[in-house]
């Protein structure tokens, strides 16, 4: 797909420099040389970055998160079967025109068919990536949709198994409850009126309990599929995760609002369910029509459920995908009159108008961007200079590195901080903190370790735990008493004892062994 290149990169705003991190630890300085010896040796980078402690995943949407061989076993065990001219799964009895997708266990150029098809596996340098990516979904939409449990038992694992420590994902809870209730009370223009006969009767909360109910039924397939609580347990179960509910923007207009009714009351009601965030293409027609009465949907919602949290894709577009006049406002849309707290990809940044005032206003309220780099280059053909990667950083906006849909993808988080490094000449410290910020802008409760704008001041340990050494000591009772009432701050321990261990095992052994 064919982009228009960007104007120049703007220099940084004026005045003291965005990033003042502390003076590195000798640990530290030993780990950065450790890293700038291995840069010419891939096996030993690979390595590295695969041991290097990452935080948590913030922007993860669990059906395109697993792995396409491990979808593809799915559709084998629950009986499904292959379009043989669309590859996508559909249920039996596998007539003309399909295959059972068990075959794919035997006849290896029909399974190799199929991992191209459902994800960006051998995708040709110079096709649409932008639609062969999220055609994907509605091909293995038929498997992802009945193995929740199963689905995250996998995703949790390569999470833990990353070095992370946290994980939000996103899913569409009840969505056919939710539809079914759309339907039923049809489009007011009035937002008030409209939440009005959404909850009149309990209709509303009578999803909620059925999103609650689907949760509990996906909680407990995987602890058994991860064997939790038996001595074979698998890695993920240790895994802290939270629920991010997912809108479909594409939808009808009474659909997007029952959809984000339904999350926020979801997160004010379940503590496993955090958010609500905007998905489907945003270059849709339905979405440029009706992007500004979304934001104005939520920031009105927002009212009414202070307690969830809103993150949103925006600015996932670039020149030559959308009219110009649709480059000029999405993420200040949903900055100023949506009220979200954290942005997903940002890639049009430098295309909107006054975009130096959003970025300072991100900066200022501490408005983290989830980047998944391999993603924005993938379906939108951005990467390197092009990126705003590099703006972000200097104007201070927090930001936090992603996979988005590492399944579709074929990547993992190592291989994006390795690339965000060799492209932009990150050093050990600037890893780091990047794997910092993503827990200090999780929305995990409870108070952080940290304090002040850690992008623009770094990052100190505050409060009763301030001159503690995660990983060496265990914490005085004053900390103890912070890390046991503060899923954020416990989190961030974990990491900062991580970090330590890092250190200190890494510039003294073969990372290649």
């Amino acid at each position: 797909m064919a982009v228009a290149a960007p104007s120049a990169s703007p220099a940084a705003p004026a005045g003291p420099a965005a990033h003042r991190p502390p003076a590195a630890t000798p640990s530290e300085a030993l780990t950065s040389a450790r890293l700038d010896a291995v840069r010419d040796d891939p096996a030993a980078l690979r390595a590295f970055f695969r041991a290097l402690p990452k935080g948590g995943e913030l922007h993860n949407h669990l059906s395109g998160a697993v792995s396409t061989e491990y979808l593809v076993e799915l559709a084998a065990e629950d009986g499904l079967c292959i379009d043989t001219a669309t590859t996508t799964a559909v249920v039996p009895p596998c007539g003309p025109g399909t295959r059972p997708a068990t075959d794919a266990r035997t006849d290896s150029a029909f399974r190799d068919k199929i991992i191209r098809e459902w994800s960006m596996q051998d995708f040709p340098p110079g096709g649409n990536g932008h639609d062969h990516f999220f055609d994907t979904f509605g091909k293995f939409g038929e498997v992802t949709w009945r193995n929740r449990g199963k689905l995250l038992a996998e995703v949790a694992d390569s999470v833990a198994t990353q070095n992370q420590f946290y994980l939000e994902t996103m899913v569409s809870p009840a969505s056919e409850e939710a539809k079914k209730l759309a339907g039923e009370v049809g489009w007011d223009a009035d937002l008030a009126r409209l939440h009005g006969k959404l909850v009149a009767g309990g209709k509303l909360d009578k999803v909620v309990d059925a999103a609650v109910k689907e949760a509990d039924g996906g909680d407990a397939d995987f602890r058994t599929e991860a064997r939790c609580g038996t001595a074979q347990a698998r890695p993920g179960c240790g895994l802290a995760v939270r629920w991010i509910s997912q809108v479909n923007r594409g939808s009808s207009n009474e659909r997007v609002f029952t959809q984000m009714a339904v999350g926020m009351r979801l997160a004010e009601r379940d503590p496993r369910f955090v958010a609500v965030n905007l998905v489907q293409p945003e270059d849709w027609d339905s979405s440029l029509a009706n992007y500004r009465l979304q934001m104005r949907m939520l920031a009105y919602l927002r009212g009414v459920y202070p307690k969830a949290h809103v993150t949103l894709h925006s600015g996932e577009l670039w020149p030559g995908l959308v009219k110009p006049e649709d480059l000029t406002f999405h993420i200040a849309d949903a900055v100023n009159v949506a009220g979200a707290e954290r942005i997903g990809h940002g890639v049009d940044l430098r295309h909107e108008d006054a975009w130096q005032d959003t970025a300072g206003t991100m900066a200022d309220r501490e408005i983290a961007v989830e980047v998944p780099f391999t993603s924005n280059a993938q379906i939108l053909g951005v990467k390197g200079a092009e990126h705003p990667f590099e703006t972000y950083r200097a104007f201070g906006v927090p930001v936090v590195l992603a996979t988005d849909d590492p399944g579709v993808s074929r990547i993992d988080i190592s291989h994006e901080y390795q690339y965000a490094s060799k492209t932009y000449d990150l050093g050990y410290r600037d890893l780091k903190d990047l794997a910092r910020a993503s827990l200090e802008y999780a929305f995990l409760p409870g108070t952080s370790l940290w304090q002040g704008n850690p992008t623009r001041d770094g990052y100190r340990l505050v409060g009763p735990c301030r001159g503690e050494r995660p990983g060496t000591a265990a914490p005085r009772p004053s900390c103890r008493r912070v890390l046991d009432a503060s899923p954020k701050a416990s989190a961030e321990w974990r990491q900062e004892a991580a970090f330590t261990a890092f250190e200190h095992r890494l510039p003294a052994a073969r990372v290649t062994g």
